[in-house]
């Protein structure tokens, strides 16, 4: 007699858990790559490899050895190579290679993209994939094109278009590594890189979403609300950024004090726009003024757009909270903008996003604080920058031990993955089968 027996289900992991390991993956693979003897100079520690290797898959910038002059020219593709790998998003990177290769994309691959991606519908992706490779492609070409005219005559044809297409990549994908040890602080004034280097990572950090958008619509009317309020939001922010940065600086000689009228502006201009995510600087950072650096934190909690090479809570999220505010000072159950209405599950998300990254942070400032006995402003600053990505520093990264690496290796890796994705792994959404009555509880 024949038995059939019921087909085994194969156990699968929830795509945000896949994701995550496959951050971690590359991390790795990214430290034993930095470790090879001709990636390297002179030896590094397998802590400095390690924490290189985080930065660039989590695109923030932080490092605790110069990039240029420490790695050799391999060393600098593998941190590139981890940069664009990490900014494009690892299953956007994936579905990319398969398409191009003629393979198919199957059910279970779009599951994994759309949890990348933070789309709410499996549909469309492979279309949105394509856009996103034709964005990437023709924003760093351009840009790589743009800054050789600035690198080349310095530094010949060979290395300057290595340093231009470098650096093109490093800030479209808002990662704001640099080659030279001050950042871009010796063009504090050029204006090919002031103007090419914060198109590059503010084309970035809209979001993918967004320049799909953009590019299929162009029509402001037929815009998606998220796509409205991310160029309204973006906009808005750096102009008051660029405006008070100016303000509070002006007469530091230490930022742009020193400086002739014309390139205060454009530091001005640079500062305003690299803070939020970017992490590039043409003025030193740990001589700002320590409302100037408040300022700053608060830039980069905010940080970039869903879907974007940034990080940061996102601009979205940030422009919620506030018009929920406006909503219960003017007493309205609902939240309209663009003629649109957002519902309470948007609003809940947005709170719960929040609390848990001011938890993180708090919890991982404290931590910081137990390690490194110093000035309590440079490390909150760190840790915050850790966790937008964003990779400013006012100049203690190199000073923390083991165990402050150690923290500010996790707050990057939670600040790209997203602590909404660590929240999903922790609870799944199921109706509630039984009510209770109505409770009151005094707020405020």
């Amino acid at each position: 007699m024949l038995r059939i027996y019921p087909k085994r289900r194969r156990p699968h992991l929830a795509p945000p858990l896949l994701l995550i390991l496959i951050y971690a993956g590359f991390i790795i693979l990214g430290t034993l790559a930095l470790k090879l003897p001709l990636a390297t100079a002179s030896p590094i520690t397998w802590w400095d490899a390690a924490f290189t290797a985080t930065s660039a898959v989590t695109v923030t910038g932080l490092v605790v050895v110069d990039t240029g002059s420490q790695y050799t020219l391999f060393g600098q593709a593998v941190v590139m190579l981890l940069i664009q790998i990490g900014g494009l998003g690892l299953m956007t990177f994936a579905v990319l290679i398969l398409s191009m290769l003629g393979l198919p994309v199957g059910f279970t691959h779009r599951l994994y993209l759309r949890e990348d991606l933070n789309q709410t519908s499996a549909t469309d992706l492979l279309a949105l994939t394509r856009i996103i490779l034709k964005v990437v492609l023709l924003c760093e070409l351009i840009g790589a094109g743009l800054l050789a005219t600035v690198f080349v005559p310095e530094a010949g044809w060979r290395e300057g278009l290595w340093q231009a297409a470098f650096h093109a990549v490093s800030a479209f994908n808002n990662a704001g590594f640099a080659l030279f040890p001050d950042s871009l602080s010796r063009w504090v004034g050029n204006p090919v890189i002031n103007l090419t280097v914060p198109a590059l990572f503010i084309m970035g950090g809209l979001g993918f979403t967004v320049a799909s958008d953009i590019w299929r619509t162009r029509n402001w009317r037929r815009f998606s609300l998220h796509t409205k309020l991310m160029l309204a939001g973006t906009a808005a922010l750096l102009v008051w950024s660029t405006v008070s940065f100016a303000t509070m600086e002006w007469t530091n000689p230490g930022t742009l004090g020193a400086l002739p009228l014309s390139d205060r502006l454009w530091a001005s201009w640079f500062q305003a726009a690299t803070t939020r995510t970017a992490g590039f600087n043409t003025v030193e950072i740990g001589n700002l003024s320590d409302g100037t650096a408040l300022m700053f934190m608060t830039l980069m909690f905010v940080g970039a757009g869903s879907t974007s090479t940034g990080g940061g809570i996102k601009v979205t999220t940030f422009i919620v909270l506030l018009l929920a505010t406006v909503a219960f000072f003017r007493s309205r159950a609902n939240i309209h903008v663009f003629n649109r209405e957002l519902g309470l599950e948007q609003v809940m998300k947005v709170l719960a996003l929040t609390t848990i990254s001011v938890l993180l942070i708090l919890c991982a400032t404290f931590v910081l604080l137990l390690f490194h006995e110093g000035d309590f402003l440079a490390v909150a600053f760190e840790t915050v920058s850790a966790f937008g990505t964003v990779g400013m520093s006012r100049g203690i990264t190199g000073d923390f031990d083991t165990a402050g690496r150690a923290v500010i290796m996790a707050v990057m890796f939670i600040g790209r993955v997203g602590p909404m994705t660590l929240g999903f792994l922790l609870a799944t959404r199921k109706p509630s089968r039984i009510g209770y009555p109505a409770g009151t509880v005094y707020l405020g």
